[in-house]
């Protein structure tokens, strides 16, 4: 029996559509399904023939619930376990969705969280069903999210928003979700699929060279000073601090358990 792609991709004309498909795992991101991801939009912006890329998940269930931890390959074939040696898979997967030359939009039809939801402010516009869920849990987690990924949520919600987002660790439904700046629209779960494709066909008709002048510009309009080599490292320290912390092995347990963790700051 031939085991099922973790990562699809195919073009409807000048869209590609990228699904991740993992629908019994509520598509939670592995290593694997990252590297294939950058591999699949470098591909598509070196040909120019994708003029939009929509990025989905599998199901109706969740687009994806975030990184899954547990599933760090230890039988990788050992080309991409020396890739997995040398890059962070997340960070290759977020920025390769940043950076691909052309509009990107994410289709949620399911529950978004953590790196998922991350993933999905990396595309340039978001489409949502108007009962989807979504949220930022580290701090329910005793974990500090990384520097770039905090700035990325600053950036697309601002600063005032971000700082509820993560502070809380709440859940967003409905449409808390739209008000919060976490998507552009949100329509009924059967319009979803049509409304998405629209605006992606809407998008790649019109002119190449103004669709990729056009994003580059708003990139650069968009980018703030980058944080200095010493605010870096002091970020980078913090999170990798939090992550060693009893208060972080405590959150993963009370996660698993589902309970209400008992932090004790330490």
């Amino acid at each position: 029996m031939t085991e099922a792609k973790e990562l699809l991709s195919e073009r409807r004309d000048q869209v590609g559509i990228v699904t991740f498909n993992r629908p019994e795992r509520r598509n939670a991101l592995t290593p694997a399904m990252l590297v294939e991801l950058h591999d699949t939009l470098d591909r598509w912006a070196q040909t120019g023939e994708v003029r939009t890329v929509v990025i989905t998940g599998a199901g109706d269930k969740a687009f994806s619930a975030g990184f899954d931890i547990g599933a760090i390959p230890t039988g990788a074939d050992p080309k991409l376990a020396k890739r997995l040696r040398e890059e962070n898979p997340l960070a290759l997967g977020l920025a390769s969705v940043k950076r691909f030359p052309f509009p990107t939009i994410a289709m949620l039809g399911g529950h978004c969280f953590g790196a998922a939801l991350n993933l999905a402010l990396c595309c340039d516009l978001r489409v949502g069903a108007d009962d989807i869920a979504v949220g930022m849990p580290p701090a329910r987690l005793g974990v500090v999210y990384p520097p770039d990924g905090i700035a990325q949520f600053a950036s697309v919600l601002g600063m005032a928003r971000a700082r509820e987002l993560f502070f809380t660790g709440r859940t967003y439904r409905g449409a808390e979700v739209q008000a919060m700046g976490l998507v552009g629209r949100l329509v009924p779960r059967a319009e979803l699929e049509a409304t998405t494709f629209a605006l992606a066909e809407e998008i790649a008709a019109n002119a190449p060279l103004a669709l990729r002048g056009t994003k580059r510009v708003l990139d650069l309009v968009e980018s703030a000073a980058p944080l200095s080599p010493a605010d870096r490292q002091e970020a980078e320290a913090l999170t990798a601090a939090a992550l060693q912390s009893e208060d972080a092995k405590e959150g993963q347990r009370a996660f698993v358990e589902k309970r209400r963790p008992r932090f004790k700051g330490r």
